[in-house]
């Protein structure tokens, strides 16, 4: 059975792009587990041994395309597209919504739980973790390659220093930056 994992990255930054991934284990993989439980070391050692063993499709939705559609539309289509990538006979996506795509299961905390969603959140985590450290050479005073665009201490004082940049979603509203 081919079974598919899917979770994201990103969903509650307010800078840089959501990043869903969706994994079809070929073997089982040691060390597998919920991206945020495995160090960034960690996650980069597995990221190819997961690209090696499975079949998987990454999709990113852009700070400026989660201003437009809203982010529930935009895991929704990236749903959608993983879906008409891979041929599966199962999925489980992490969470608790199948943003109205059927043919989903969903399962709180997947990515502790199921190998391939667990794949796939290191797939998106990892994806996402490098976009954000390449847009921090583009945009050096935000400092992107530590907080990777989740509101931080860090991040905030930079947003009142030098405002937000077109990574930012404009959409996001945070606590003590107009």
């Amino acid at each position: 059975m081919r079974l598919l994992g899917i979770d994201e990255a990103g969903r509650g930054c307010c800078a840089g792009p959501l990043c869903v991934a969706g994994a079809i284990l070929h073997k089982d993989i040691d060390g597998l587990t919920d991206s945020k439980q495995l160090s960034p070391k960690k996650r980069e050692k597995l990221f190819p041994v997961i690209q090696e063993n499975s079949t998987y499709y990454i999709v990113f939705k852009s700070a400026s395309e989660i201003d437009q559609k809203g982010l529930s539309t935009c895991i929704k289509e990236a749903l959608q597209e993983i879906l008409s990538k891979l041929e599966y006979d199962e999925v489980i996506f992490d969470g608790n919504s199948t943003f109205g795509v059927s043919g989903l299961q969903t399962m709180i905390k997947a990515d502790l739980k199921i190998p391939a969603v667990s794949a796939a959140s290191i797939l998106a985590k990892v994806s996402r973790d490098r976009y954000m450290v390449k847009l921090a050479k583009k945009y050096p005073e935000y400092l992107f390659e530590k907080h990777k665009g989740y509101v931080t201490k860090l991040h905030k004082e930079m947003m009142k220093k030098y405002g937000r940049c077109d990574e930012h979603r404009k959409s996001y509203k945070i606590k003590g930056l107009s």
